[in-house]
């Protein structure tokens, strides 16, 4: 049995994809969720800005200096060394935690959306690639798609919220919401095919995160409106669904089986965040 950890606390969606993980893997994606989690604790913690960014500049010394006293930081670096994950990969997960503790965050156009979604979510589904043993280019590319359209799903989920915190990635406009899901069905798309590279007993896992975030986008659409989602509050996928997609998740375990088809032949829109982060330098 596992220790309560940040992913079984906070990432319900996650922790009941990680439960058809085998129990080394859950434990090393785990880590690298700690890490991910601890950075974004403090960007969303209600203390005034200058002592968040203290914190946060401390944590980010820390890690940058390898402070092994402090365990999350210790089993990051582990994880680095064990799976080859470029260091940019992590500073570029930093660089986009840290963007939050302003004032006000406001992203004024695709391209904003899309580096910010690869800085906090992007770079997540690489080193998890990385740790689930993806080492094909076009592979990479594609968890890195898959982590970009699960961040756009969040940020379409948390409109109201966000906007609360003086967080304004996407306008408080159904209309916009609905193609920022649409929007990230295409990167969910891009992300199907890339799964047939990692190993078979993983593969399972992979099918019922993304089955289940895609889940929450299509629950967001069926509002119709702004009014029926500002009433329907926090949109979550229920237990019950959540088994559903799981039983989903075993046909297109089966087609990917059974489709003699890779992610060669997908071509990769990441124009727009090469503008500023050369991807390739990160795969």
């Amino acid at each position: 049995m596992l220790n309560k950890n940040y992913l079984s606390l906070y990432a319900k969606s996650f922790n009941w994809a990680g439960f058809f993980l085998p129990s080394t893997i859950y434990q090393k994606c785990s880590f690298l969720y700690d890490f991910c989690r601890v950075a974004d604790n403090i960007a969303d913690e209600k203390n005034k800005l200058d002592d968040k960014r203290i914190k946060f500049e401390k944590f980010e010394n820390n890690f940058n200096q390898k402070n092994f006293n402090d365990p999350i930081i210790k089993n990051m670096w582990n994880l680095i060394y064990e799976f080859n994950i470029p260091i940019k990969v992590v500073h570029d997960l930093l660089d986009g935690v840290k963007s939050d503790i302003k004032d006000q965050v406001k992203l004024n156009s695709k391209k904003d959306l899309l580096i910010y979604s690869y800085k906090v979510a992007g770079t997540v589904g690489l080193m998890m690639a990385k740790i689930l043993k993806v080492n094909k280019k076009n592979s990479l590319k594609s968890a890195i798609d898959l982590g970009i359209a699960m961040q756009l799903t969040n940020i379409s989920r948390d409109v109201i919220e966000d906007s609360k915190n003086n967080r304004f990635y996407i306008s408080e406009n159904f209309e916009v919401i609905k193609s920022t899901i649409k929007l990230a069905d295409v990167f969910y798309e891009n992300s199907f095919y890339s799964i047939k590279e990692i190993p078979m007993n993983l593969r399972f896992s992979i099918l019922i995160a993304r089955r289940i975030y895609r889940k929450i986008g299509y629950k967001i659409l069926n509002k119709k409106n702004l009014e029926n989602y500002k009433k329907s509050g926090k949109i979550y996928v229920s237990s019950l669904e959540k088994v559903f997609e799981t039983f989903l998740s075993i046909f297109d375990l089966i087609k990917l089986s059974l489709v003699n088809k890779n992610d060669d032949f997908i071509k990769h829109d990441h124009s727009l965040i090469n503008e500023d982060i050369n991807l390739n330098e990160r795969i």
